[in-house]
């Protein structure tokens, strides 16, 4: 088994945008202590995704480059990879995006969300592009939330170019008469956590999900093997960190490859 240790961020929603950055830090020297070499946050961790029922300060590039550094520097001193779900202002406009940070501390990079929900059309802007990432032996993508659950063309992309894994970074709270799941892709759930099975299973390659963790959340993080059976799933509403080893070589992305253009 050629191994390699992830870990999925399942912390709270922060506070505060400072917090996010006190908690992102916890998290990476965490992550490094459990011997991960890669470790993922939920989407618009930094500061904290702009739901209609939280209170999150409006955008401020300052605090934004002020984190990337912090969150930088704790990933040199640690050791490890990060994929921070975050947001950026881009020629005026407000975008989803994950900053991906090497082990050194330097920056790889950002992953726009190119595909927004349509709750989102009033705060956020669509990006552009896509692109793939490596850090040691390990290629990988990143589809934000919206993007994985409703267009597996997104992983697709990334699985056709080589990563082994996509990392799936989402916002997913419980919703007034929401039904509350405690055991993961129940059947009476709604269809999201299905969707993490086809995406590694339809491309042949892992699919990582991170969510943050809360009380009756209908969706939590989880890591897909690429045949599309579940590796390991974070106990709803749990706070903590999940550790999982990925079978590199397993990751052929033999099913994505034999895709054939219209």
């Amino acid at each position: 088994m050629d191994a390699f240790r992830i870990a999925l961020a399942n912390v709270r929603f922060p506070a505060a945008p400072e917090e996010s950055v006190t908690l992102a830090q916890q998290a990476i020297a965490q992550a490094s202590h459990e011997r991960a070499r890669l470790v993922c946050f939920p989407e618009c961790f930094v500061p904290g995704y702009r739901a209609k029922e939280k209170s999150v300060p409006p955008p401020d590039p300052l605090f934004l480059e002020r984190a990337w550094s912090a969150i930088a520097a704790a990933a040199a001193k640690a050791r490890i990879a990060v994929v921070l779900g975050t947001e950026r202002i881009a020629n005026g406009a407000l975008l989803i995006t994950a900053l991906v940070v090497n082990q050194d501390g330097t920056i790889a990079g950002f992953q726009d969300k190119v595909q927004i929900d349509v709750s989102e059309e009033g705060t956020y802007t669509p990006g552009s592009g896509r692109r793939v990432f490596q850090t040691g032996p390990l290629t990988f993508g990143i589809a934000i939330c919206h993007e994985g659950w409703r267009y597996p063309e997104t992983v697709r992309w990334a699985a056709r170019r080589g990563a082994q894994i996509v990392f799936h970074p989402h916002f997913h709270e419980a919703e007034p008469g929401g039904y509350k799941p405690s055991s993961f892709a129940d059947p009476a759930n709604s269809f999201h956590e299905k969707a993490m099975l086809c995406r590694a299973a339809e491309n042949t390659c892992y699919f990582a999900s991170v969510n943050c963790a809360s009380a009756g959340s209908p969706t939590t993080s989880a890591v897909v093997r690429p045949d599309g059976t579940l590796l390991a799933y974070q106990p709803y509403g749990k706070e903590g960190l999940l550790i999982a080893d990925i079978d590199i070589a397993a990751a052929t992305g033999f099913l994505a490859a034999r895709c054939k253009s219209a």
